[in-house]
């Protein structure tokens, strides 16, 4: 069989992963790690590496500084066998502190944003675009222009709105533009407001909900899937990234809705029990 092509457009970043016993308190007070390593990160780099890991062909669009962060981030999906293609960025590879406790809670604090005035890899963006079989446009300014660029080369759209509570604007033209809206539930006071938003939107809609697996909603009928069971959990990144390409991979291989919402469950239970973004690394 043919792999399925995917072209990936979003943000990574190379991130000091803490390790804490719990989030700590807003208050002066002394906290004293458990651990801490350094790791690619990113959403888009998140799926790129579980797409690959699943076997299809990816290509990730990114923005990186000419940094030892942005040769680092590089390195890991070139190793992968993700294809890149590298826009250079005016400062800093993006870079974040990520506080993490054993219960999957996390605090993330961005050091370096990059800031991309002008790409110089568009045609070539274009040309893989064009040639695939699913768009995955995640949330990032310098990915926004593709929403647009995706439609008009008739390529179906996947978006990822992480923990968007149903109002917030930034996230309107990857709502408005998608043909499949994957989010999570933080964004929600209770899982019927989730439900019932997903439910609005007349497209197919799938909410991961944690331990409790998750939701797909789409032509009426809703699906639901328990979260695969998992002997140790390891490491929370990536996890919804993870669940988002599993499911993506079997939805491009014919699967129907609840075969694709179980391949979810499983990559994102094999991405809990490794300790990187994806269970190959």
């Amino acid at each position: 069989m043919r792999k399925p092509k995917v072209f990936v457009a979003g943000p990574v970043s190379w991130n000091r992963l803490v390790l804490v016993d719990r989030l700590p308190d807003p208050r002066p007070h002394t906290v004293f790690a458990s651990g801490h390593r350094t790791a690619v990160g990113g959403t888009s780099a998140g799926k790129a590496l579980n797409l690959a890991s699943l076997g299809a062909d990816v290509t990730l669009r990114t923005v990186v500084g000419d940094d030892e962060a942005g040769r680092a981030v590089l390195d890991v999906l070139g190793r992968a066998g993700v294809e890149v293609i590298a826009e250079q960025a005016e400062g800093a590879t993006e870079q974040h502190l990520n506080l993490m406790d054993p219960h999957g809670g996390r605090l993330s604090i961005y050091l370096e944003l990059p800031v991309l005035s002008r790409p110089r890899h568009h045609e070539r963006a274009l040309a893989a675009l064009a040639a695939a079989d699913a768009a995955v446009i995640d949330l990032a300014d310098h990915a926004r222009p593709l929403l647009a660029a995706a439609r008009d080369a008739g390529v179906p759209v996947w978006c990822d709105l992480h923990d968007y509570d149903g109002v917030a604007e930034f996230h309107r033209d990857f709502l408005h533009a998608a043909d499949h809206v994957f989010l999570n539930d933080d964004g929600f006071a209770d899982r019927d407001a989730l439900l019932t938003f997903l439910k609005s939107l007349g497209k197919p809609a799938v909410a991961t909900l944690g331990a409790d697996g998750a939701v797909l909603v789409a032509d009426g009928a809703v699906e639901r899937v328990a979260a695969a069971p998992v002997d140790e959990i390891v490491d929370t990144n990536g996890a919804g990234d993870a669940f988002f390409s599993g499911f993506l991979v079997a939805h491009l291989g014919g699967a129907d809705a609840a075969t694709a919402m179980a391949a979810g469950a499983r990559q994102a239970a094999r991405c809990l029990g490794s300790t990187g973004l994806a269970p190959d690394l």
